[in-house]
């Protein structure tokens, strides 16, 4: 089940590399691996957070 579009997973996959190329670049700190949430959700289609609180960025079939 995905409750994601395609533009918010790519969005998410973007801020999730970033955040994480900043473990390696720039400040070089250990909360650039909060990026691994958004990356994974990216991959996956579906936020628990967007589940809990009711959204859907998917479009309704018809």
């Amino acid at each position: 089940m995905r409750n994601e579009h395609a533009v918010d997973r790519l969005i998410r996959v973007i801020v999730g590399v970033a955040l994480i190329a900043l473990v390696f670049t720039g400040p070089k700190t250990a909360l650039g691996w909060i990026g691994i949430v958004p990356l994974i959700t990216g991959l996956v289609g579906f936020c628990p957070a967007y589940a809990l609180f009711g959204v859907n960025t998917c479009r309704r079939k018809r």
